[in-house]
């Protein structure tokens, strides 16, 4: 061992508890809420005290241990940090009662690409990695629902074919993951793909169709995918229905109401969205889930789909927790 190593290592070891134990301090008098804006992120007093003593006690340090010591514990306090917020925010909406619906509109996989210049098949591939991400911690969280906005009916139009073909690659491939998922079966995911499948290639279709074929006998939890969706479609669709129903006397014009529109949605076997979550900046629903989300809490973030963390999630649904919803009272 080089000379004075040890000592070194010593010093540094007690450098790293002098900045440790008093942002311990802090974490156990972690205010809330630490995250009330949906849109720009806000520091919270808890965070400005960490900086200020982060500052204080990265000056203390320098002094004793050197700047190469400082990367690796600056790393460590993050890391503690990082944690300690994840936790307590984690334990607080549990605590208050999280949302048995989520549906989420995954948007911003192609400007997260171009911001970082690279191609947007890496973006889209990083968004279906970060949908798995979310389907964790739904299930960690104890969510019975969530639904997803993949694929519009205006985007099979207006995407190129060659983007076309890397989307349809990626969901035969992350449907084909899901049920071969232990996850999936060990919780009882039932998988469901809604919209107008019959626009999807059909080696998608078989692909959705193997999906839901070996998830149909579950019912613990429901993951919807919105595939060729379009929701003024899909009220056409119940429209139409209803009024062949009624034409052919099946349905008397006193028995159409709310819920049997409802009933004839692709949806009709779920409950509605409670909150509506959309990334990347936009502040629109774009034809999705438009009768269903009449009620729901609307959530926007700037953070592109990609980049959207567990923190982000959970910062959506602790906003979620503090509105007070009227149901149009």
């Amino acid at each position: 061992m080089p000379r004075g190593s040890s000592s070194q290592s010593v010093g540094s070891e007690a450098a790293n508890n002098q900045l440790i134990s008093p942002v311990k301090k802090i974490i156990a008098s972690i205010p809330y809420p630490l995250f009330l804006a949906s849109r720009e992120p806000q520091y919270s007093i808890f965070e400005k005290q960490v900086q200020q003593l982060k500052g204080v006690q990265s000056r203390r340090i320098t002094s004793s241990v050197g700047m190469s010591s400082m990367a690796g514990i600056s790393e460590r306090v993050g890391d503690v940090l990082g944690a300690a917020v994840d936790a307590k925010l984690t334990a607080k909406v549990i605590e208050a009662g999280v949302p048995q619906h989520v549906a989420v509109i995954m948007d911003g996989n192609r400007r997260f690409a171009w911001r970082k210049s690279i191609p947007a098949k890496i973006g889209h591939r990083m968004g279906k990695e970060k949908l798995e991400k979310m389907m964790d911690w739904v299930l960690e969280l104890n969510i019975p629902y969530l639904t997803v906005y993949a694929l519009s009916t205006e985007n099979i139009t207006s995407r190129s074919k060659n983007e076309l073909e890397i989307l349809y690659g990626l969901y035969i491939e992350g449907l084909d993951d899901i049920r071969q998922d232990p996850r999936i079966h060990e919780n009882k995911v039932k998988v469901k793909v809604i919209g107008h499948t019959e626009l999807l290639p059909q080696n998608v279709i078989d692909a959705v169709d193997r999906a839901e074929a070996d998830t149909a006998e579950y019912d613990d939890f429901t993951f919807t995918i919105c595939l060729a969706y379009g929701s003024r479609e899909e009220m056409v669709t119940a429209i139409r229905q209803i009024a062949a129903d009624h034409a052919s006397g099946k349905i008397s014009l006193d028995e159409i109401d709310q819920k049997e529109v409802s009933s004839r949605l692709y949806t009709g076997k779920i409950p509605d969205p409670d909150l509506v979550i959309r990334t990347s900046g936009e502040e629109r629903i774009s034809n999705f889930l438009l009768w269903q989300a009449a009620y729901s809490e609307l959530y926007f973030t700037d953070v592109f789909w990609p980049l959207f963390s567990r923190r982000d999630f959970l910062k959506a649904i602790d906003t979620y927790q503090q509105r007070k919803r009227r149901f149009g009272e």
